[in-house]
């Protein structure tokens, strides 16, 4: 099976090279009867979009793309470490505000919330892989932000508007890249830090990269 993964961040990208017994190759990456492509796209939804299109469009398409990250917490129950399953995303904070506050493009009239790939304005994850998944990890439900939530007026409007579980800066250009290719794909995030008044001293990223390689593993086993 030929996969890509994608992952933001070279820390990231950790959580393929620390697996047991993986072997490096001439294109990127061996382990069992997986062919492993890697890129590191950078931070952000722009980043991600542009590597990705910019791979796909020179190289044979995978059978399997997985992105695979840290996270934030916006549930009591998802703790630091845990690693879940994103099912549904969405660009949180495109739309526009007004005298009354914000609206995502759907409400200002400027998107069709169905208009493929969305649904209802989200991005669904919905494939075989998802299905073995979320067997496994917790599925939830994912926004994405191009600035990391760290403002307790900024959380709650996100809260009211979305009612999350989780939050990145990649995943639902992860999601609409796929979808629009027509690519089977699933995601991996590790909890590095409760979603709440910004505080870089509470953030558990080793933890959260060591729990992701290792359930990324059985994530993999469980695929074969």
């Amino acid at each position: 099976m030929r996969v890509l993964v994608v992952t933001a961040t070279s820390s990231e990208a950790d959580a393929l090279r620390r697996i047991p017994g993986i072997r490096i190759s001439s294109d990127g990456f061996i382990y069992g009867n997986y062919d492993i492509t890697m890129i590191i796209t950078g931070v952000g939804s722009v980043a991600t979009s542009w590597a990705m299109a910019k791979w796909l469009t020179v190289n044979p398409k995978p059978d399997l793309v997985i992105n695979v990250g840290i996270a934030g917490s916006y549930r009591e129950e998802i703790k630091i470490g845990e690693v879940v399953i994103p099912i549904s995303d969405c660009f949180a904070d495109a739309g526009i505000e007004n005298g009354t506050g914000f609206m995502t493009l759907e409400e200002a009239g400027l998107e069709d919330p169905d208009r493929f790939p969305y649904r209802g304005g989200k991005i669904l994850a919905n494939n075989k892989f998802i299905d073995q998944a979320v067997k496994r990890l917790r599925p939830v439900k994912a926004i994405t932000v191009n600035t990391a939530s760290g403002l307790t007026a900024t959380i709650e409007k996100l809260k009211k508007k979305y009612s999350p579980d989780i939050e990145t800066m990649e995943g639902a250009a992860f999601f609409y890249i796929c979808s629009g290719e027509k690519l089977p794909f699933l995601a991996l995030r590790s909890i590095s830090n409760i979603v709440e008044p910004r505080n870089r001293e509470k953030w558990e990223i080793p933890i959260a990269i060591e729990n992701l390689s290792e359930k990324f593993l059985e994530i993999l086993l469980s695929l074969e």
